[in-house]
Parts: C-alpha cells; sequence; structure tokens
C-alpha cells in the first residue's frame, strides 16, 4: 500500500500468478519479464511509478536524494533555476501547431531545475513533476499532447497523490483535448477521462492554472479550467481558449450546412462553403485570443511571458 512504487529492470516482477501457473492454467509460454517485468508495469499498465535500471540499492539512493523527500527542504534553501530568465520567450509557443517538450518549461520554473517526474514513461503525453517554487513544494502537471486513456489515468493519480499529502498544484495548459475516435472510446477515454475532470474538481489543495497555449475542449476542464475552481488562473498573451479551434469549428458548421443544404435540394458551391470557412474560423481566432477572455474576466489576468512574472503570479 506505499505511495510510490519503483520497479528495477530485470529484478522486480509484479504478476497476479508466475509463469508456470500460466502456461498450465491458459497455455502461454511467457517469461517473467514479459509477464510482469519493470517494462510492462512502467510503460504500459503503470503499476509502477518509477522505472529503474540499476540495483535496489541505487535506487534506495537515488529516493533518497532525487525522490519526494527533496522538495520537502525548508523555504529558505530553494535554490534560482540553472536557465536563463529570457529563454522562455523561445520557449512559448506562439503558433499552437507546433510541439514543444513541456519539460523545458518545468525546468525553468522550479527551483534549482531540481525535479521529480512521476510515471515518466507511463501516459506520457501529460508530464506530472514533484518540485518546489520559490521554496514551496508543488505539484506541476503540463501537457505534451493530447490526453490519452494512460495519461488521464496518470493525472488522476497524481491529483489524488497531492491532495493526499497537502500540495499545491499548478497545471501549466496547453491541450487540444482528449483524444477521440472509435479506438480511444473503446478503450475507455470517457472513463478514464471523468476520473481525473473528478480528481480535479474535488482536490481541496491551492490550484493555480497557467494558459500558455491552447485551452481547448474537455482538455480545459482537465486541466482545471475556470468552471473547475483553481484559486487563481491566467494567460499568456500567446494563449486560446475555446470548445475548439477555429478551423475544427469551420469544418463543423461547413459539414452541418452541407447536409441542411443536401435536404433542401440546394448545392452549395466550393466559393461559398470556403468563404463560410473563413467566416468562422476569423471569429474563433478573435474570441479565443487571451485579451478577449481577459476583458470579459473569465481569468485573473494576462501575465508576461517570463519566469519571474509567472513565478511569482504562482507564489502570490
Amino acid at each position: 500500500m506505499a505511495d510510490e512504487s519503483v520497479m528495477v529492470k530485470g529484478n522486480g516482477t509484479i504478476f497476479l500468478t508466475g509463469p508456470p501457473l500460466v502456461k498450465a492454467a491458459i497455455g502461454e509460454e511467457v517469461s517473467s519479464e514479459d509477464l510482469g517485468g519493470a517494462d510492462v508495469h512502467c510503460k504500459i499498465s503503470g503499476v509502477s511509478d518509477y522505472f529503474a535500471q540499476e540495483t535496489l540499492s541505487r535506487t534506495c539512493t537515488w529516493l533518497g536524494t532525487k525522490g519526494t523527500l527533496v522538495i520537502y527542504k525548508a523555504v529558505s534553501d530553494y535554490k534560482e533555476p540553472l536557465y536563463d530568465v529570457k529563454e522562455l520567450q523561445s520557449i512559448a509557443p506562439t503558433d499552437l501547431k507546433q510541439s514543444f517538450d513541456i519539460r523545458s518549461l518545468f525546468a525553468r520554473v522550479v527551483d534549482g531545475s531540481e525535479f521529480d517526474e512521476f510515471k515518466q514513461l507511463y501516459g506520457t503525453t501529460l508530464v506530472t513533476w514533484f518540485g518546489r517554487i520559490l521554496g514551496q513544494p508543488v505539484g506541476i502537471i503540463g501537457n505534451n499532447g493530447v490526453l490519452f486513456h494512460e495519461s488521464a489515468l496518470k493525472g488522476a493519480h497524481f491529483v489524488e497523490l497531492c491532495c493526499q499529502r497537502n500540495i499545491p498544484l499548478v497545471f501549466l495548459q496547453n491541450i487540444t483535448g482528449f483524444m477521440v475516435g472509435s479506438k480511444s472510446e473503446a478503450n475507455g477515454i470517457a472513463k478514464a477521462g471523468a476520473k481525473m475532470v473528478m480528481a480535479v474538481s474535488c482536490a481541496k489543495v491551492p490550484k493555480i492554472t497557467i494558459v500558455i497555449g491552447g485551452s481547448f475542449g474537455a482538455g480545459n476542464y482537465a486541466m482545471c479550467g475556470r468552471a473547475y475552481s483553481p484559486n487563481f488562473m491566467f494567460f499568456w498573451p500567446n494563449a486560446k481558449i475555446g470548445v475548439m479551434g477555429g478551423a475544427q469549428a469551420a469544418g463543423v458548421m461547413s459539414e452541418i450546412e452541407k447536409r441542411k443544404n443536401k435536404k433542401k435540394g440546394i448545392q452549395w458551391s466550393k466559393e461559398e462553403e470556403e468563404k463560410s470557412k473563413a467566416e468562422f474560423v476569423e471569429a474563433y481566432d478573435r474570441e479565443s485570443s487571451a485579451y478577449y477572455s481577459t476583458a470579459r474576466l473569465w481569468d485573473d489576468g494576462i501575465c508576461n511571458i517570463g519566469l519571474l512574472n509567472t513565478k511569482t503570479k504562482i507564489t502570490n
């Protein structure tokens, strides 16, 4: 019943029953490592939280020096990040279609660039870190892509763990939403997503949300959007928020209009379709901007892209 678990490659295994009984029961021949080794449970099943390639004694040392105990140092013991503040400017996604590793931002926000990444190999489109900001222990959740079944379960687990330890949560949003499609639905994305949304909505620790890129669809909910009561919610100037992006909205409305016209026997020309799409894209792009949102008090203000400004917003 440990809060977190570590598995050592080639050493630790977890399974309901071992290879001999598996062969006797269902005729499958499988090694202990393939049945329930570190690769299986750290990358695929998510049963274990940390992957180690060395001995158990080395793992214990690693836990003592780089694990979650690190974040409980005294407030006066924090160190400034190892990276230049101006580097944030080059990280900020002005083009929301351009991907970037959220870790490059995390490392410039936490004290001394020291962190403990939770479930690093599982649900990799969501990144979860334990760290400190100006000496304050925090749990940071950031997006590295769309939310899949595994990343939603990982997020729910991390939020619940932070609540159990009374650690404040910082959400760095750059999310298009949850993965859609028949395969995702069959895999239980609705159920896994609901678990993460419930964990966030029930979290009683302080929550701060900063939208650094896109904030679209149900991803806004899972990443602690305004409806889920963050103590504060700030936007970077490049951020955008909406039910969906302008291009997606234009595509949806275009399909609806086509069906309506087809029933009426009206032929919609290509030029009319493109004009309608352009109007939707223009309206969505204008109304999804951070300035449009802030002007209507949908958030608590725009913070300049910059490490000190972002850290000040979080800690104040």
